[in-house]
């Protein structure tokens, strides 16, 4: 993930045509449910200013180099899609149309999948982004953005790396490596 930017812009009408084709990953029963609204770089320093504290913003080593992003996306998923959709015919049985049934909200999977073919489309593009977890104001921003009856998954921060990134104090955690990750069941 790139945090510091250059300030370069993104066509705002080329990300529209990419972000489009990342709405190709997969979708549950094919429900639909993930939104994806852009932002063009005029906007990158409001989104900030909602999507952060002011304490936030006066302590981060990283604010300026993500305000300087070229672009935001915001990655939404509509969970009442997919509740309409479990309770069509063909998928009735399943008992899904009953929020609480899910033990998986196939919602926040969509969407995790949207934003990953995005993010790839965009390093396949030769542009750099960092994903901007929702852990925080997800309503202020939504009622900023005027998107109602969604929940905010993440943005995405798009741009030109300027090499100025401050390294996450995450890469010095002691994790098991990928090979140590992967398991070859023989049932």
């Amino acid at each position: 993930m790139t945090r510091s930017f250059d300030g370069t812009p993104v066509d705002d009408e080329w990300l529209d045509e990419l972000c489009a084709e990342a709405l190709w990953s997969p979708t549950a029963g094919n429900s639909a449910g993930v939104r994806l609204y852009t932002l063009s770089a005029e906007y990158v320093a409001a989104y900030i200013d909602v999507a952060t504290d002011e304490k936030w913003r006066e302590s981060s080593r990283r604010v300026e180099g993500l305000l300087r992003a070229g672009a935001v996306v915001l990655v939404t998923s509509r969970p009442q899609d997919y509740l309409e959709r479990y309770a069509e015919a063909d998928k009735v049985a399943s008992g899904l149309s009953d929020r609480s049934n899910w033990p998986l909200p196939y919602w926040h999977t969509d969407a995790a999948m949207t934003t990953m073919a995005l993010l790839l489309l965009l390093e396949e593009s030769n542009w750099r982004a960092t994903i901007w977890g929702n852990f925080r104001n997800d309503g202020i921003v939504l009622d900023w953005a005027g998107i109602n009856d969604e929940e905010l998954f993440a943005a995405i921060l798009i741009g030109r790396g300027d090499g100025n990134d401050v390294a996450s104090s995450s890469l010095g955690r002691e994790v098991p490596s990928r090979h140590e990750r992967v398991h070859r069941l023989t049932p």
